[in-house]
């Protein structure tokens, strides 16, 4: 019975000593799982905000060009009018067109 205590106390320091060499692998283990869920879940919430983003920016385009709102946008385009671009949407998408059946 002496020798079955003996190999019980053994097994638990030889166990304690394998947790407390290991550790590092464990806590970088650990770390590195959080790492990657909390960035998951970041890139999750980005995913949802670019969308809404781009929801909301196609209706303030829409409303903004049909009510001729003002953004106060000046520097680049303050010598430019916005039939310029109006015009220039249109050359940039008839060049395309033809382009396309030319092939």
């Amino acid at each position: 019975m002496g020798t079955r205590s003996s190999s019980s106390s053994a097994t638990s320091i030889l166990l304690v000593l394998l947790l407390v060499f290991t550790f590092p692998i464990w806590i970088g283990i650990a770390g590195g799982l959080f790492g990657v869920i909390a960035g998951l879940f970041g890139a999750a919430i980005g995913i949802v905000a670019g969308v809404f983003g781009a929801i909301f920016g196609i209706f303030g385009a829409i409303f903004g060009w049909l009510f001729d709102w003002d953004l106060h946008v000046h520097w680049p385009f303050a010598f430019v009018g916005k039939s310029f671009f109006v015009v220039l949407a249109i050359v940039v998408v008839v060049v395309m067109i033809s382009r396309s059946k030319r092939n």
